[in-house]
């Protein structure tokens, strides 16, 4: 991949790093690259971040063609930067992709031009506690025309945020609320590629959980409305007599990254962990019968998100006493503390930059 870069000339103020929030801000570089049949993936390019000039009838804008990524980079305690598993990110979008009838992308010249555009950003890796660098790697169709088929032009383009913590409570218990009265996706659809479709359907069902006093939504499955499956912005597990399980990848649920990181750190400490289906009221017996003891969310944003609270039909399940579980403890701990270079790399995960 023959790389060309485009340095800014007009660098902007950074944010303060004790209010980031999740993003808001954007850094002064971004990374682009194209595709058309002729050539593949060609023009690969870091430049100032600008905006995209679009067609009216560019095909994204109608007919929803596109994928992304999130990940992160993270400062760690002697000023270094580095990754958490960007390989599977890339694996991942490639399966989106493909899901989406997109050119996939050549992973290891891809994953190098990441770095190089971090490296010119790595003032913008922030400093302070638990902050990072999100990255947000995309793909969409840019043929000019108004028709349902495949695009046959495409434009990736990568843009960086410095971020905080994702939910306002930062790592305190949430809650969550599940709905029978819409789905998220089914099975043979497009539910396990991260592509912009899948958000936009969440978004009604979040509104109104958000009315409640509810954080996110914890999604039922699309066909029988029974099975648990996701939450909007993450995966989920629960602890139930001792046991760890998390619903079963079926074609509608996303492969998280952060998902399969706890599922192998599990096996590494010789947990019992279970990957299966799981229904609603399953959930609400254990939570009678005192087995259920934990329910923790996981995902790039927000690493490990423990849910105090529940709420489906007209009742109200509560966990913890407000607070945080020891096993959801746990995974973050261990996980944050090698992200962030504070503790050692057992499972081979991280991808030094700096």
């Amino acid at each position: 991949m023959s790389l060309t870069i485009k340095k800014s000339d007009q660098l902007k103020a950074k944010p303060d790093e004790h209010h980031l929030g999740f993003g808001s801000h954007f850094t002064d570089h971004m990374f682009n690259m194209d595709y058309d049949p002729d050539k593949g993936w060609h023009n690969p390019r870091i430049e100032p971040y600008a905006p995209i000039v679009m067609d009216p009838a560019t095909m994204v804008l109608h007919y929803g063609q596109g994928v992304f990524e999130g990940l992160k980079a993270y400062r760690t305690e002697n000023g270094g930067v580095q990754l958490f598993r960007p390989r599977e990110n890339i694996k991942r979008m490639n399966r989106s992709a493909n899901r989406l009838c997109i050119p996939e992308v050549e992973e290891d010249g891809f994953l190098e031009a990441l770095k190089q555009l971090i490296s010119i950003e790595k003032e913008w890796v922030p400093h302070a506690p638990e902050t990072s660098l999100y990255i947000r790697p995309t793909i969409i169709a840019t043929d000019p025309f108004l028709g349902v088929r495949a695009s046959h032009t495409y434009r990736l383009f990568v843009i960086l945020s410095p971020v905080g913590a994702y939910y306002p409570e930062g790592f305190n218990p949430i809650k969550i609320w599940v709905t029978r009265d819409y789905v998220r996706a089914v099975r043979g659809g497009v539910g396990e590629a991260k592509t912009p479709g899948n958000y936009a359907a969440s978004l009604l069902a979040g509104n109104k959980a958000h009315l409640e006093g509810y954080t996110q939504v914890l999604w039922l499955d699309g066909v029988e409305q029974k099975y648990l499956e996701e939450v909007g912005s993450m995966n989920i597990f629960f602890v139930i007599d001792s046991e760890i399980v998390t619903p079963m990848l079926n074609g509608s649920i996303l492969p998280g990254v952060t998902r399969d990181s706890v599922i192998k750190l599990a096996e590494h400490w010789n947990m019992k962990i279970t990957e299966r289906l799981i229904s609603i009221d399953e959930l609400i017996e254990a939570h009678g019968s005192g087995k259920l003891t934990e329910i923790f969310g996981s995902g790039t944003a927000a690493v490990i998100s423990p849910v105090g609270e529940i709420k489906y039909g007209d009742r109200v399940y509560t966990l913890g006493e407000g607070r945080v579980g020891l096993l959801a403890q746990k995974f973050y701990a261990a996980l944050t503390d090698i992200q962030y270079g504070r503790a050692a790399d057992p499972m081979g995960w991280i991808e030094p930059i700096l």
